[in-house]
């Protein structure tokens, strides 16, 4: 069969940096959040019938530094990704087709070894194989260099389809375009770092983040931002960053390091900053995030990054970023802005071999007669030892089904609650719950009439949210269920 495609892209992961400058990213997420907005669907009742969309990730645009007078020009890639909706879907392979042809006067095109570029150089169609190991999948990194001679603002568009091979039947991705542009100015950038899982509590995590210049001018002092979301410790606080702690009172929920690095980076140099990303699982950590990202210093940049937070300087040796060898050289300093920002902010999950357990809430409420206005306070309540967190999908930490008494009536319900059948709602927490926290409802009633031996309402936990399920890290199931009695005794 032909499986369905949508049109709309999925949800772009939330952004914990406050005070950054907002900006331009791929045209689909690469990173989907502590529980992937990507990678799991309902499943479908028996007489319906499941689909599944293929999605291409590319950059939205990119701008390559001019050559030089020599004809000398600093390269770029542009790495295309592939990623699918349904889990029950197996994707066994297919064919990315790129279309360059308006770069004939813009860049010079190279092709990976999996692309089997046309005549003309500027068209390839490349193979890939399944699709089974993360949210998206990298199948072909083209690079990108200016032509010698073309002028800045020279632009260019490259086309980006892909047909694929699926268990439900061909799939044909939602078509994308990376506009490209020549222009002038450093262009500063870091590397994606893995996903990682099954992460021991208590463990110690190496990310070998690289700082590059991609551009034909040097950036003379780079501002590096982190973010280790609440079941993360930096592994060192450097002398040059400042650092603001997670807070529950601020829903901080994690630590932010803003660092101020002196050393240029000069056109095609790159430096190691793994000492940056080197962080350690707590015994809080389950579905954590990590942040990081560059731009050049300024000091309207600083003051962005810190947004007028109470940020702490670290006491430890200077963050120094170690350069990695090949530096090619091809310009001075210069005062230009970022040609592209689409790489200068990258994010990754890192997921704890952990457990939370939630409980449901309920009390009892007593002594009631007809007329009466009472409150029935239900919540979920989660005992540790991880805290839970959707920071990616932005999904409810937990969700609860309420079923209300009978012989009351629902005269007042929490916002964060919705009706969904008679005497029946669906609660949502925040997207995050620290360990020991609980999030509460408070349901306004009006007592209708008394039933003999008191009217029974209750509280479940939604157990299979396809975007965070509880089933996968609570221990105790058991306990996700309680009754509440409305009585006159």
């Amino acid at each position: 069969m032909q499986a369905s495609q949508a049109a709309q892209a999925p949800r772009v992961p939330q952004e914990p940096f406050a005070g950054r400058r907002r900006r331009r990213h791929a045209s689909l997420a690469l990173v989907a959040g502590a529980v992937l907005a990507l990678g799991s669907v309902a499943p479908a009742s028996a007489d319906e019938q499941e689909t599944d969309a293929l999605w291409i990730a590319a950059p939205y645009d990119l701008v390559l530094p001019t050559a030089d007078a020599q004809g000398d020009a600093v390269g770029n890639t542009i790495e295309v990704k592939l990623g699918h909706d349904n889990t029950n879907n197996a994707i066994t392979g297919g064919k990315l087709t790129v279309d360059a042809t308006e770069l004939a006067n813009v860049a010079d095109v190279t092709w990976p070894s999996d692309c089997a570029p046309g005549a003309d150089a500027l068209t390839a169609t490349c193979d890939f194989g399944a699709l089974n190991t993360g949210p998206y999948e990298t199948v072909a990194e083209i690079g990108l260099r200016a032509k010698a001679g073309a002028p800045a603002d020279t632009t260019g568009t490259i086309h980006f389809t892909a047909d694929a091979d699926s268990s439900f039947g061909p799939l044909t991705g939602y078509p994308t375009d990376t506009q490209v542009r020549l222009g002038d100015g450093p262009d500063l950038g870091v590397n994606q770092v893995p996903y990682r899982t099954g992460v021991a509590p208590g463990s110690d995590i190496a990310q070998a983040i690289r700082l590059s210049n991609h551009g034909n001018r040097t950036a003379d002092r780079t501002l590096l931002t982190l973010f280790a979301s609440h079941g993360l410790d930096f592994a060192q606080r450097f002398g040059n960053c400042t650092y603001l702690e997670d807070d529950a009172t601020t829903h901080q929920t994690g630590t932010t390091a803003v660092c101020v690095l002196d050393k240029p980076v000069a056109p095609g140099q790159q430096y190691d900053l793994s000492a940056a990303g080197a962080v350690r699982a707590t015994g809080a950590a389950l579905y954590e995030r990590f942040d990081y990202s560059v731009d050049q210093y300024s000091d309207e940049a600083y003051e962005q990054a810190v947004a007028g937070r109470p940020f702490v300087q670290g006491t430890g040796a200077d963050l120094v970023p170690a350069a990695v060898p090949a530096a090619r050289t091809l310009s001075a300093t210069a005062t230009e802005p970022d040609l592209n920002t689409e790489d200068n902010y990258r994010s990754t999950l890192i997921n704890a071999d952990n457990k939370a357990d939630l409980i449901a809430l309920a009390n009892d409420i007593k002594g009631v007669a007809p007329g009466d206005i009472v409150t029935a306070r239900v919540g979920v309540k989660n005992r540790g030892p991880a805290w839970v967190a959707s920071l990616g999908a932005g999904a409810p930490a937990a969700a609860i089904d309420v079923t209300i008494p009978q012989g009351t009536t629902v005269t007042g319900a929490p916002d964060s609650c919705y009706e969904r059948g008679t005497n029946q709602y669906t609660c949502q927490s925040p997207i995050f719950m620290w360990e020991k926290d609980r999030s509460t409802f408070d349901f306004t009633l009006r007592v209708d009439r008394v039933i003999e031996g008191g009217a029974k309402g209750s509280v479940a936990t939604v157990n299979d949210n396809p975007e965070l399920r509880i089933s996968a890290f609570d221990p105790q199931l058991a306990n996700n269920t309680a009754e509440f009695t409305v009585s006159g005794s």
